[in-house]
């Protein structure tokens, strides 16, 4: 199974990347992802509540992966 996965802001610097193509071997949900990002890009437990995207939408931490998803990393937004 093969995903695409998009790093945005402060992400894309922490990974050193704007994009990868991940595979796995079996369907995972958003949180297993998490963990997997976590272990290869250890820089990214500094920003550990980012969003996630998958196909142009939010979705939460149970939402399982499907092959060639499009899943976005997004940074937290502050404004003022």
């Amino acid at each position: 199974m093969t995903l695409k996965i998009l790093f945005f802001g402060i992400t894309q610097d922490l990974v050193g990347n704007h994009e990868l193509e991940m595979n796995v071997e079996k369907p995972i949900s958003v949180t297993e992802l998490k963990e997997i990002l976590f272990k290869q890009f250890p820089n990214l437990l500094r920003f550990p509540n980012f969003e996630i995207a998958v196909n142009e939408q939010y979705v939460d931490k149970n939402t399982v992966l499907n092959n060639l998803d499009v899943v976005a990393i997004i940074p937290p937004v502050s404004g003022g």
